[in-house]
C-alpha cells in the first residue's frame, strides 16, 4: 500500500470501513507528518497529540461506523471554539483564551466522526486574504515555502496541500476557502448560503460567511461537504426557514463521482471591483482560464463570453460591510493596542459608521445580488479566474497602511467576494501550473443551490486534467 497520506480521503475512508487500518493508526500517521513538516509549513498553530489519539480511540469505540467521516483526521480552524481548547483567533489580543463551549461547526464535524488533530492557522479574526499574523508563524505554501498559503483558511489549505491532513474544513466570507485553495492547488467549495446549517451565512452580517471544504480531489471535497451538512435520521438538521436544496437527490459525493451532464457555461474576466480598483489579470491567470475553456469545450459544453455590467455601488458598500463586521470584534481597552494595523484600521472605521451608512450598504448589496443573478441567469455556471495573480510572497502585503493593504487584497482576489454577497455556490479547481510549477486555478460560479452542477463539471475536468497526481516539493 502507498503511504497513507498519498491516498485520497475517500480511499482512506474505505480503508477505515474495511478495518484494514484503524482510526488510531491513521491519526498517528498524520501526527508524525505534522511533527516533521509543520515547523516549516506553519499549517497548525496548536497540535495536541494526546487529545487526538484519545479522540481516535473514542471514535473507534463509541461513534457508529455509519458516521459519514468516521475516523478521518481533520482540524479546527483557529476561528472556531472547541470546549477546553485554546482559541486564539489568530490574534495576540486573545492569547491564552480557552473556550468554554464548542461552536456548532465543531460539534457537527465531531458527530460526523472526524478526529481533530489541532487548530489550523488563520489570520487575525479571519479578516485578510492571507495567513500571516503576528501571533503565529505564517502559513506557507507547500509548493514554494517563500510564498503564502492564502487566507483566511490558509492553515487548512497548507495542511492538505502538504499532506498533513486528507482534507480540511474552512470558512469563506469573501473568498477564504477559495483563495487558499487556488494558491495551494486544491479544490475548494463555497456552498450556497443556507446549505450548511452550522455555517449557513444567515447569522453573519450581510450573509457573507459560510463553511466549506478544501481537498485534493472533487470527490474528497464532496465527501467533506456531505459530512458538514448535519443529518439526523436521514434528514438535514436545518435551523432556518431558508435553505439550499440537498436531500432530494442524496449526498453530493455521488454527483462528484459520476460527473455527468452537458452544460452552458459563461466565461468572464470582469469583477465587481473593476470600477474602484485597477484590476490586472496576470498572463498566468489568463492561461489557466484558457486551459479550462479548451477542456470544457472539448467535452462538449457550450461556452460563451460574458461580462458584468459596471456597478459603482459595490466597492464602497462592501468596504462598509467589512468594516462593520470588524467593529463587533470583542476587543476593548488595552487589548486594542495588541491588534495588527489592518485589524485596527477596520475596527476603528467600523465603529465610526452610523446605522444609516450600514443600512445603505446592505441595501446596495442586496440590489447587487439581484442584478448579478439576473445577468448570469442564462448560464448553468460561469467560469472566471480563481485569482488575478500568482500566489503572493510571504510579506508582500503592506502591514502598516490599511487602505493600501485592502487594495492589494482586492487586486489579488477580485473574483471571490461577489459570490459571498450573492449567496451563490462556487468551486475553485487547480487546472494549471506556471512554468515554475506553481498552481493556478479557475472558479466556477453556480446558480442558487447549484452545487450538483458545479461538482459534475469539476469531476469531468478532473478526469481530464488529473490534478490529484501532482505533488508539491515538501512531499
Amino acid at each position: 500500500m502507498a503511504d497513507l497520506h498519498e491516498l485520497t480521503a475517500l480511499a482512506l475512508w474505505q480503508e477505515l470501513q474495511s478495518g484494514r487500518i484503524s482510526p488510531r493508526e491513521l491519526t498517528e500517521h498524520y501526527l508524525d507528518r505534522i511533527e516533521r513538516l509543520n515547523p516549516s509549513i506553519g499549517a497548525f498553530v496548536t497540535v495536541d497529540r494526546e487529545a487526538a489519539l484519545a479522540r481516535a480511540e473514542e471514535v473507534a469505540e463509541r461513534v457508529p461506523h455509519t458516521a459519514p467521516l468516521w475516523g478521518l483526521p481533520s482540524g479546527d480552524k483557529d476561528l472556531w471554539q472547541r470546549a477546553g481548547a485554546p482559541a486564539g483567533f489568530g490574534s495576540r489580543a486573545l492569547a491564552g483564551f480557552v473556550a468554554d463551549t464548542s461552536d456548532e461547526i465543531v460539534q457537527t464535524l465531531d458527530a460526523a466522526g472526524t478526529v481533530s488533530l489541532g487548530r489550523t492557522a488563520a489570520p487575525e479574526f479571519g479578516l485578510p486574504s492571507y495567513t500571516e499574523s503576528l501571533a503565529n508563524p505564517p502559513a506557507r505554501n507547500p509548493w514554494d515555502l517563500a510564498l503564502g498559503a492564502g487566507g483566511s483558511s490558509g492553515g487548512a489549505a497548507a495542511a492538505v496541500a502538504g499532506g498533513l491532513l486528507p482534507f480540511a474544513p474552512g470558512s469563506d466570507g469573501g473568498g477564504s476557502v477559495r483563495i487558499p485553495a487556488a494558491a495551494c492547488g486544491l479544490v475548494g467549495i463555497k456552498p450556497s448560503r443556507g446549505l450548511v446549517p452550522a455555517g449557513s451565512g444567515l447569522e453573519s452580517l450581510g450573509g457573507l460567511v459560510v463553511a466549506g471544504p478544501l481537498a485534493r480531489t472533487t470527490a474528497d471535497a464532496a465527501l467533506l461537504l456531505d459530512g458538514m451538512i448535519a443529518q439526523h435520521n436521514g434528514r438535514i438538521d436545518h435551523h432556518y426557514t431558508l435553505r439550499a436544496p440537498y436531500d432530494d437527490d442524496g449526498p453530493f459525493l455521488g454527483t462528484a463521482v459520476r460527473g455527468e451532464g452537458r452544460f452552458q457555461l459563461g466565461v468572464m474576466t470582469t469583477s465587481a471591483w473593476d470600477d474602484a480598483y485597477d484590476i490586472t489579470v496576470s498572463p498566468e491567470a489568463h492561461a489557466a482560464l484558457d486551459a479550462a475553456v479548451a477542456a470544457f469545450s472539448a467535452m462538449g459544453h457550450g461556452m460563451e463570453e460574458t461580462a458584468l455590467a459596471p456597478d459603482p455601488t459595490y466597492a464602497p458598500a462592501f468596504r462598509t460591510l467589512w468594516q462593520a463586521g470588524a467593529a463587533s470584534i470583542p476587543v476593548e481597552g488595552e487589548q486594542l493596542d495588541l491588534l495588527e494595523p489592518l485589524t485596527s484600521w477596520l475596527v476603528r472605521r467600523g465603529r465610526e459608521l452610523t446605522a444609516r451608512e450600514l443600512a445603505e450598504a446592505l441595501r446596495a448589496l442586496t440590489a447587487y445580488e439581484r442584478s448579478f443573478i439576473a445577468q448570469l441567469s442564462g448560464f448553468d455556471a460561469v467560469l472566471t479566474p480563481a485569482l488575478a495573480l500568482t500566489p503572493r510572497p510571504v510579506g508582500w502585503y503592506d502591514q502598516e497602511d490599511g487602505e493600501r493593504n485592502f487594495a492589494q487584497q482586492v487586486q489579488y482576489t477580485p473574483f471571490t467576494s461577489m459570490v459571498n454577497v450573492t449567496g451563490l455556490p462556487a468551486i475553485v479547481l487547480p487546472i494549471a501550473q506556471t512554468e515554475d510549477g506553481l498552481p493556478m486555478g479557475v472558479q466556477l460560479i453556480g446558480r442558487p443551490g447549484g452545487e450538483r452542477t458545479l461538482l459534475s463539471l469539476a469531476a469531468q475536468l478532473e478526469r481530464r486534467v488529473r490534478w490529484s497526481e501532482r505533488r508539491p516539493p515538501v512531499w
